[in-house]
């Protein structure tokens, strides 16, 4: 039986798999700026095929796939799951800083009790 407490390597697993989707994000979001929405759907296909971004996020996402399922193999999905949560705060932070989105007090806020969700699930 698994213990109820995730061990410290669990958690860095976690949170590195976090930090990996929020990165994805960033990468799909470049791609984005990349793309030219005035062509065809054949068209804008074919970039995104050839967009270096886009590769990057997916070699990413295809190498988060795999530690995700040896995280499944050590880790609770109940007790995994929650960190997924993690990306939610990190990317529009990231989005912020690299994009200057806007970054509310709202969201601030939202991306508070994320954080404080997590903490409850983990300990």
């Amino acid at each position: 039986m698994m213990s109820d407490r995730l061990s410290l390597l669990q958690i860095a697993a976690l949170t590195a798999y976090s930090i990996g989707m929020a990165g994805g994000q960033i990468l799909f979001k470049l791609a984005a700026l990349r793309s030219m929405p005035s062509r065809s759907l054949a068209e804008r296909a074919l970039d995104l095929i050839q967009n270096g971004y886009f590769l990057a996020a997916l070699v990413l996402y295809s190498v988060l796939s795999v530690l995700w399922v040896w995280i499944l193999s050590v880790t609770p999905l109940s007790r995994a799951y929650p960190f997924v949560a993690l990306a939610f705060v990190l990317t529009p932070l990231l989005g912020g800083l690299l994009f200057d989105e806007a970054i509310s007090i709202r969201l601030l806020g939202g991306m508070a009790l994320i954080l404080c969700g997590l903490f409850l699930v983990t300990t």
